[in-house]
């Protein structure tokens, strides 16, 4: 994620926030053509810890109106009894409430992998960023096609084993693949782009570019003072 931060950022400049404490989510200061803004990227899944460091960076950055861009890299929030244990939903839920709750500008790029919860709490499409695109390698799905394939294998073979059934392997295999060419056939960026999940597909080269257009109508946006008319509906 630095390797990338540093061809999107003026000068390569990037000041990490707690960079040592939940290093799979990376969290930091830079300017982008000249504007501040603060930068959240992802290492892979988001652990306990790393969504206690994003939520407390994104406030940080909402109390100095600096806007926030996510670049999105994650197979989501970290499951298990140890994520649990370490409060995943508690801590997962801050991260949650700080994204839904910024009134700064916030754009996202989904760069890589974005799955489960993990879109939600990197401000995908659900919450609603100014601008929001997509790389062509981009996948956004409830979680990757193979692990929903072993999960539905999993159930279905449990519901069988309950009922004292036998398992029938090959049917078995052939639900299990098909599942896994349907997610893999619709999590891809050309799928997610035409649905409208986001506002296009972007050259990865273009990035810097294409941020540095957004931010300028984010700021010439939240510039203008708006007079909405008082008038009400009339039948004229």
């Amino acid at each position: 994620m630095r390797e990338i931060v540093a061809r999107l950022v003026d000068g390569s400049d990037f000041l990490d926030f707690k960079r040592d404490y939940g290093a799979g989510t990376v969290c930091g200061y830079a300017a982008i053509d000249g504007f501040e803004v603060g930068i959240l990227g992802n290492n892979g899944a988001i652990m306990p810890d790393g969504s206690t460091k994003a939520a407390q960076f994104i406030q940080l950055c909402d109390q100095a109106g600096m806007p926030l861009i996510f670049l999105q890299n994650t197979t989501g929030y970290m499951v298990g009894r140890e994520a649990e244990r370490t409060g995943a939903v508690k801590h997962g839920s801050k991260m949650i409430q700080a994204v839904a709750n910024a009134r700064v500008p916030k754009l996202t790029v989904i760069i890589g992998g974005s799955y489960g919860a993990g879109n939600y709490g990197m401000c995908g499409r659900g919450f609603d960023p100014r601008f929001i695109f997509s790389w062509p390698n981009a996948r956004v799905a409830v979680m990757g096609g193979a692990q929903a394939a072993k999960v539905m294998e999993i159930i279905t073979r449990a519901k069988f084993e309950k009922s004292g059934q036998g398992v029938n392997e090959p049917v078995l295999k052939q639900m299990s693949e098909a599942i896994e060419r349907q997610l893999d056939r619709e999590s891809t960026a050309l799928y997610g782009s035409a649905r409208l999940w986001d506002d296009g597909i972007i050259d990865p080269r273009d990035t810097r570019k294409v941020l540095s257009l957004c931010l300028a109508i984010c700021a010439e946006g939240d510039e203008r003072v708006l007079h909405p008319n008082t008038f009400g509906a009339a039948r004229l």
